[in-house]
């Protein structure tokens, strides 16, 4: 039986594909205060500003492509049971060849009503007057500021049953998904790939950071992973 890997993958990942992070521009996210395009509070104050600003980042998915990191990430289903747990909202996962990925802040390529969590695929762009056959505005199926994390319980459930965690491209400084290497057994051993990693605070368990982008870390850790089989 395959040992079970579980990849936590953040913004970095998607940044070397040309996706950019709102947190290397000190907050702002293509000019934007990252409140008024992802709060509840600022689409109730503008939403036409903040459905122009997924539609922008819906159209720029159609443009990139998987980069190593992803690819590498896939490759290791042939010797793991693995699991990719994202906090990134494109589709670069699974464009890549992972089978297996829960997205924790939403997925762009899908839309629902603003009176529901029932998401669907949605490729087109969403605008004002755009409704749910529920009679309700639809808006881009993203976790905002502000808003519960639906499948953090289920996150939390792949995280505990891991045999390996590979924490990679991420700030550990959103919560609640910074938090869930905290969940992995004690003796699983935890590998952090970023180029500016975060300090960790006191864990039992074994972490080992490199401090790489994702396309090179993951050559470091596949061949560890490998080695450990």
């Amino acid at each position: 039986m395959k040992k079970k890997l579980v990849i936590l993958s953040g913004a970095g990942v998607s940044a070397e594909s040309g996706i950019n992070t709102f947190r290397d521009a000190g907050g702002l996210w293509e000019g934007h205060d990252v409140m008024e395009v992802a709060s509840p509070e600022g689409f109730r104050k503008n939403p036409a500003l903040v459905l122009d600003f997924y539609n922008q980042r819906r159209r720029q998915l159609f443009e990139v492509q998987p980069n190593k990191a992803h690819s590498i990430i896939a490759e290791l289903e042939e010797d793991f049971d693995v699991t990719v747990i994202t906090q990134n909202v494109d589709d670069l996962h699974e464009r890549a060849g992972s089978t297996n990925v829960l997205h924790l802040h939403g997925e762009l390529l899908k839309a629902r009503s603003i009176n529901s969590y029932d998401a669907f695929e949605w490729k087109e762009d969403i605008n004002l007057g755009d409704l749910h056959t529920d009679g309700h505005q639809l808006r881009p199926h993203i976790v905002w500021f502000g808003e519960a994390v639906p499948a953090i319980s289920e996150a939390i459930e792949i995280v505990e049953e891991a045999d390996f965690v590979v924490v990679v491209g991420t700030s550990l400084q959103v919560y609640p998904a910074a938090g869930l290497m905290d969940y992995a057994k004690p003796n699983v051993p935890i590998f952090y790939v970023d180029p500016n990693p975060a300090t960790i605070p006191y864990m039992t368990n074994p972490v080992e950071v490199i401090a790489k982008v994702g396309s090179e870390g993951m050559e470091i850790v596949r061949e560890k992973l490998v080695n450990r089989i």
